[in-house]
């Protein structure tokens, strides 16, 4: 694949629409973690999180916007970290980090405008099996 400054190289890249732009690129990079890697005029952004993307839309219909019909998982290195951070920037969330018995270390969180997000530490490889899971092609 040809790489090309103007788009991530993630090769999955959602775009998730905010009513307010600049807002939405504020509260991300502040209380989530991301980083503003492209503005383009004043209605559309990339933000990555490692070598994970998303880009922003604006969408002046703030009533067309329903944040509750998707969620976003991010792999995070210190889920008790991301979730201190998040916390201090006012995000909502569902309850402090857990373990689970799939090698994950997770916690979930509303954005600014209610979007759902699960960041993910993974603390142990654990064959799906052990949990429950049907492994396809690992």
């Amino acid at each position: 694949m040809l790489a090309n400054r103007s788009i991530p190289g993630s090769t999955v890249i959602p775009e998730l629409a905010y009513p307010d732009l600049a807002e939405a690129i504020d509260w991300l990079t502040a209380a989530f973690g991301f980083t503003l890697r492209l503005r383009i005029a004043g209605h559309r952004a990339q933000l990555t999180y490692g070598d994970g993307a998303v880009v922003l839309v604006q969408h002046h219909d703030a009533g067309a916007i329903t944040p509750v019909a998707h969620s976003l998982l991010v792999r995070v290195a210190d889920a008790d970290l991301h979730y201190a951070n998040a916390v201090s920037h006012g995000a909502r969330v569902a309850g402090p980090p857990e373990t689970y018995p799939y090698g994950e270390r997770q916690y979930t969180a509303a954005d600014h405008i209610g979007r759902s997000w699960t960041f993910s530490q993974s603390v142990a490889d654990v064959d799906p099996r052990d949990w429950g899971g049907t492994p396809g092609t690992l």
